[in-house]
């Protein structure tokens, strides 16, 4: 048998009193927006569905009543490692929470506090998780939705949107996959492969995951310490079960190219990628495969994949752009009700070019300096 890490029972206490010291810093902060931080606690309403494929695990924050937006997140991570940066981000927080109830669905056996996948349970194919995920709309009764995912779940998000086209309203994808592996990544997901399923969440195993996430300026070198994100990350890899992760990297590193479907994407899709992430010409070329009339994509400088954690602050006016095409504006901008359903046929043409989004580029880059 292999080894296999043991699970910590005081994970959820740490991971609260991390949460409840964010909290309490941003409510010292004199320019943060107001923001109902009970709302996305990571206590949450969590939901454990059984699907025909098997149990998938997901997160509801907000009102029920409101469009829907559903998140998924990178190898090895969670709605919490993956996505916090953002909704930690104030502005962020109350331009997403104003306008949708968030649903955010974990790859099965990485969410907080999981058990290990028996390993008689069959490995699941990334169609399988598309498929997952339209049981999951199912099950709360939803239409249409939103739709963010990070590399990974960017990639099982965008074959949703392919084979269930009138379930997806719009693609917000932060360095997306699209096309099969090449040699170097499937020989690089191999060794992780192996590493997993004989050593576990090993040293080496940590050190590639990092680096697929970040950049150099916050993953730290010789010269500079590891920034806090990055530690973060670190400890909420540590709690992974190995095996579980095995399986998602199994699917992912099977993947097939979805490229020759892109252009029958009916939907809107909005891209970000840091200039020095490993999947940056990917999502070049995922963009350039797309119909140019409804995609946007944005680079943002010094930054790795993970967008979301590294350097959130650059998506917001994106986002906000992006989300006026659907008439959604952050709370003080507004007064149009978000309950109101999100069609797109109600938006009008010239809203769904990225011109009008306040874009004279395209691509378009965001540059952000580093302060040292």
């Amino acid at each position: 048998m292999p080894w296999r890490p043991k699970p910590k029972p005081n994970t959820l206490c740490k991971l609260r009193e991390r949460e409840r010291e964010r909290e309490r810093e941003m409510g010292d902060s004199s320019d943060s927006v107001s923001v109902d931080m009970e709302g996305i606690s990571f206590g949450g309403r969590e939901h454990r569905i059984e699907t025909s494929l098997g149990s998938v695990s997901v997160a509801v924050y907000g009102d029920p009543d409101k469009p829907a937006l559903v998140t998924y997140p990178d190898l090895a991570l969670n709605h919490v490692s993956c996505f916090q940066g953002l909704f930690f981000c104030p502005e962020a927080c109350s331009l997403l929470l104003h306008n949708f109830c968030i649903y955010h669905i974990s790859p099965p056996g990485h969410e907080l506090g999981a058990a290990e996948i028996s390993p008689e349970k069959p490995l699941l194919s990334t169609d399988d998780l598309a498929d997952q995920i339209v049981e999951v709309l199912d099950f709360f009764g939803l239409g249409a939705v939103m739709c963010m995912g990070v590399t990974a779940g960017a990639y099982v998000l965008t074959l949703f949107a392919m084979k269930y086209r009138q379930r997806v309203l719009g693609l917000i994808l932060i360095s997306p996959l699209c096309k099969a592996p090449s040699w170097t990544e499937w020989l690089y997901n191999k060794v992780m492969s192996n590493l997993l399923y004989f050593y576990g969440m090993c040293g080496v195993v940590t050190e590639l995951l990092l680096k697929r996430y970040f950049s150099k300026e916050v993953h730290g070198s010789a010269q500079i310490s590891e920034s806090d994100i990055v530690q973060t990350c670190r400890r909420s890899l540590e709690e992974r079960q190995s095996s579980n992760v095995w399986r998602f990297l199994e699917a992912i590193n099977g993947r097939p190219d979805i490229t020759e479907g892109l252009r029958k994407l009916q939907c809107r899709s909005l891209i970000f990628v840091g200039d020095n992430s490993p999947f940056h010409s990917e999502a070049l070329h995922m963009t350039s495969n797309l119909d140019r009339r409804y995609s946007a994509l944005v680079e943002v400088q010094a930054c790795g994949s993970m967008v979301t954690e590294e350097q959130p602050h650059a998506m917001l006016i994106p986002l906000e752009y992006f989300l006026m095409g659907y008439g959604l504006y952050r709370p003080s901008q507004s007064s149009v009700s978000p309950r109101s359903p999100l069609s797109p046929s109600c938006i009008a043409p010239e809203l769904l070019s990225p011109e009008s989004m306040g874009l004279k580029l395209k691509p378009i880059k965001t540059r952000i300096s580093l302060q040292v």
